[in-house]
């Protein structure tokens, strides 16, 4: 196992004999020959041949003079004298798409990260009991240059690294978000693959500015108590004529098996886990983002593709060596992937994006698991959009898409992900699947993410979801921020940032996301009136929260709820505040309890509840008790 390929391989600057230079060094196994071309060659092929060493299959040549910034590629020889460019898979910088070259950069170079005290904390914290929400974005479109008197007027079709964190930190810290996490910035030539088909796996995409600007990007974040998560694709690549696909004239970096090695499903490459070169290649990007950008977690994408043979594809019988359909040598990859960086960074978020049902995906590796520690909950995704997208009428019959996420909630450590992937291709944004009218469909997204809010597990929303863009996100320009200026936009944005800054104040709503003893259902059978009632709690016994949703437009007057202890109660959070965009109707008295069983519970009280709305109650705790 080697994590730190990109030390040998790429372009570096050398000195050679005292003379300043750049040595270059390639796999390519079965390239006949391969030489360094570049402006200051006038790209021929025939000036600056690679030497080769038989055993290894690894071409090195040190060229005099070049400097920092030159922009090269490979010319490579198959064994058919067939003859074509490759931008360098160590590449640590490249040239702004369409064009496709690889630069001459400097990774190493010394950066005035100002950090300290964040990764510090970041060492300190147990990641399982501690609030996460984050803030999904692409930087592409979260905001654009166009020229309104807040960005350069050069004209550039996108913002600097630079200039998106000085409007992205002020926001994130306004909304109240913990961390973001970025759509892939590994170089990619397709700006319609939203960075998920890419070929540059060491090199930060130049569309928006040098890796010194992302490195900027991340130390303002760290400053401002930000954490950064990057999507990360370790299993297949674009098959773009420059990159990795057939690198060298044969299946080099995917598998020789066209089955295994061609995904249909993406029309890209699956990259081959056989080889330890392919393995090393990919464990040693994910340690560069971390030790040289220092990121605070990868979410791994479609990491499904990963653990089966036939995933996404017609089944062809295909089986591993012990006769099953799991892609053994990937799986031994990922869980050899989550050692390396557990081991090397202290408390980082190892993601993965995986959609079946595969077991003990954030279980330790040591306990058969893929070593993970967090895993988006697809389940509770699919069944709560489905759910709200239906009318209150018909919900009656679908009742147990709303509450059957319990009986799975706490098999792994979940992230709640309202992602890009559900409001693009048709799907609608998220406000738009609300059902109702223009008024309700706000009423209800409110009450949808005071719902999520509650439930165990940590938080994602797409940018867009916090102030309710109504088209579907579109990569190819900046998100509807004009909606600003209209109340129920603007007060969807404060409910976010507010119901951001509760969850971050009560430890019962995040200390025990994982075990059962952080929940229990108070009334999750109710679904004539569609109203569920639980509890989340804290490390004792007088820290919890009653969350009760209503999922109808029905007003319940003086409604009774079973609670567990014999105190008052107050209303800490309401979903239908009239500074939301609510109607108003809130518990503003403090709520006497009943000694009457209810519930299942002890005692019960009697509230009001809002038509299409979440609200959030607590036990008063006086001293000596009541």
């Amino acid at each position: 196992m080697n994590y730190t390929l990109y030390k040998t391989f790429g372009s570096h600057l050398k000195k050679n004999d005292g003379v300043d230079g750049v040595l270059f060094t390639l796999w390519a196994p079965n390239a006949m020959k391969v030489s360094v071309v570049g402006d200051f060659n006038d790209w021929d092929g025939k000036r600056n041949y690679m030497n080769k060493d038989i055993q290894t299959g690894i071409w090195t040549l040190f060229i005099p003079n070049l400097k920092e910034g030159t922009i090269y590629k490979y010319m490579i020889a198959d064994k058919n004298q067939k003859i074509f460019m490759k931008s360098d898979p160590f590449a640590f910088y490249s040239e702004v798409r369409p064009n496709t070259a690889s630069i001459v950069y400097n990774p190493f170079k010394s950066f005035p990260w100002e950090d300290k005290k964040w990764l510090e904390k970041r060492a300190s914290e147990n990641l399982y009991s501690k609030p996460i929400s984050i803030y999904e974005l692409h930087l592409g479109s979260w905001k654009r240059n166009y020229n309104r008197g807040d960005g350069p007027e050069d004209g550039r079709e996108f913002l600097n690294y630079r200039e998106i964190a000085k409007k992205l930190v002020p926001y994130i810290l306004e909304t109240g978000f913990t961390h973001i996490e970025i759509l892939p910035l590994t170089e990619h030539p397709l700006d319609t693959s939203w960075g998920y088909q890419g070929v540059g796996y060491f090199s930060i995409t130049s569309r928006y500015g040098s890796p010194e600007d992302f490195k900027y990007l991340v130390n303002e974040c760290h400053k401002a108590g930000i954490g950064v998560i990057l999507d990360w694709v370790p299993g297949h690549f674009c098959k773009d004529a420059h990159g990795l696909y057939r690198f060298d004239g044969t299946p080099l970096f995917e598998y020789e098996n066209e089955i295994l090695g061609e995904n249909p499903t993406w029309g890209t490459a699956n990259f081959d886990f056989t080889k330890p070169f392919v393995k090393n290649f990919l464990l040693s990007s994910a340690t560069f983002l971390f030790e040289h950008f220092h990121i605070d977690g990868i979410r791994a994408d479609a990491v499904s593709n990963l653990l089966y043979l036939e995933y996404g594809r017609e089944k062809t019988g295909l089986k591993n060596s012990l006769g099953g359909d799991a892609k053994l040598e990937a799986i031994d990859f990922l869980r050899t992937l989550n050692e390396t960086i557990f081991k090397l960074y202290k408390n980082p978020l190892m993601i993965a994006e995986e959609a079946t049902s595969w077991p003990l995906v954030t279980a330790p590796t040591y306990k058969g698991g893929l070593g993970f520690n967090y895993k988006w909950n697809m389940g509770w995704m699919n069944d709560m959009l489905k759910y709200m997208s239906y009318t209150p009428c018909e919900r009656d019959k679908n009742h147990n898409l709303l509450t059957f996420s319990i009986m799975y909630a706490f098999s792994e450590n979940f992230i709640l992900a309202l992602s890009h992937d559900e409001v693009v291709h048709g799907k609608k944004s998220l406000l738009d699947k609300m059902s109702g009218d223009y008024i309700q469909k706000f009423d209800s997204l409110r009450m949808f993410y005071g719902f999520m809010f509650g439930h165990p597990g940590k938080k994602l929303i797409f940018m867009g979801g916090e102030f309710g863009q109504f088209i579907e996100w579109r990569y190819y320009e900046e998100l509807e921020w004009k909606l600003l200026k209209y109340p129920q936009h603007d007060s969807l944005k404060t409910y976010i940032s507010k119901l951001n800054e509760f969850y971050k104040s009560e430890p019962a709503l995040w200390g025990k996301d994982s075990t059962s003893d952080g929940f229990q259902w108070v009334n999750h059978k109710n679904h004539t009136q569609k109203l569920i009632t639980f509890i989340r709690k804290g490390d004792n016994l007088e820290d919890f929260i009653l969350v009760v949703c209503n999922f109808t437009k029905n007003e319940y007057i003086n409604h009774s709820i079973g609670v567990p202890r014999m105190f008052e109660y107050m209303e800490v959070f309401n979903s239908d505040k009239d500074i939301f965009g609510g109607s108003n109707q809130v518990n503003s008295e403090i709520i006497k309890p009943m000694n009457r069983e209810l519930d299942d519970q002890p005692f019960s009280i009697s509230i009001n509840i809002a038509p299409l709305c979440t609200l959030f109650l607590k036990p008063i705790l006086k001293k000596g008790g009541i």
